[in-house]
């Protein structure tokens, strides 16, 4: 069974950074496609981006340029690097995981889930 666990949420003034980190357990990690999502109140969860194929990462236009998603794969761990963080980035941020290494953008097909880690920014 896989199991993810993820850290690093909290309260940040507008403009500033944090780093999420998700911690995977399996022996096949490195080979797992990743992905980072967000769901704020009231709305669906989105996709923030996803990591694949070892080095390729994908982000949503939301938040390229800001957001840098980054694996250790010796520490079977993922993060996400959040700079010039807007208020409208506040959500509960989850990290999910694809056994099969699929180029996948959509939730539904994320067999491994985190429990969530709240992100609040405040203006």
């Amino acid at each position: 069974q896989v199991q993810l666990v993820e850290s690093g949420g909290g309260l940040v003034q507008a403009g500033g950074s944090l780093r999420l980190s998700c911690a995977v357990s399996g022996r096949t990690f490195r080979s797992y496609t990743m992905g980072w999502f967000r769901q704020a109140p009231g709305k669906e969860r989105e996709l923030v981006g996803i990591s694949w194929g070892g080095s390729s990462t994908l982000y949503a236009n939301s938040v390229k340029g800001r957001f840098t998603i980054s694996r250790d794969n010796a520490k079977n761990t993922v993060y996400l690097q959040m700079n010039s963080l807007k208020p409208e980035d506040t959500a509960v941020y989850y990290c999910a995981a694809d056994s099969r290494s699929r180029f996948v953008t959509a939730s539904k097909d994320y067999d491994y889930w985190g429990q969530g880690t709240q992100v609040t920014v405040s203006s």
